[in-house]
């Protein structure tokens, strides 16, 4: 039996993200209240609650945070994906992003590792997927 990967439901709130990816840009909220960038999309500033939240397009460019090697599948939609290289990736402009490793063998990754988006385009499913890669 083959199980379609689920994908990502873009909504209101995170449709302007959704679309830059569709772009290959990066966009994400940013609070002038709070002076910095915040993510994932939401509708008021954590913290302050405050309605000031901007879309601004960001490099995407980052480090490594963590990772884990993941040599089972979490479900059986990813039972060709394995090893997979589950990651966070802290952006420059601040916000973190959990994301996937592509293009780098397992034995080649580190914490701290400089970074770089690549951007996956599946139109039958209408969404572009952001992965990452050393820089």
């Amino acid at each position: 039996m083959t199980f379609t990967k689920p994908m990502p439901v873009k909504t209101p709130v995170t449709a302007p993200f959704w679309d830059a990816l569709a772009e290959h840009k990066i966009r994400i909220q940013y609070s002038p209240s709070l002076q910095k960038y915040v993510f994932y999309p939401r509708l008021l500033a954590p913290g302050t609650l405050a309605d000031d939240l901007e879309w601004r397009e960001i490099s995407g460019l980052g480090k490594l945070y963590t990772f884990t090697i993941a040599h089972k599948p979490v479900s059986p939609h990813f039972a060709d994906s394995v090893p997979q290289l589950v990651a966070v990736v802290q952006w420059d402009e601040g916000p973190r992003l959990s994301t996937e490793l592509v293009n780098v063998a397992p034995e080649d990754i580190t914490v701290g590792m400089r970074v770089k988006p690549v951007f996956f385009d599946y139109p039958d499913d209408d969404v572009t997927l952001l992965r990452y890669e050393p820089a």
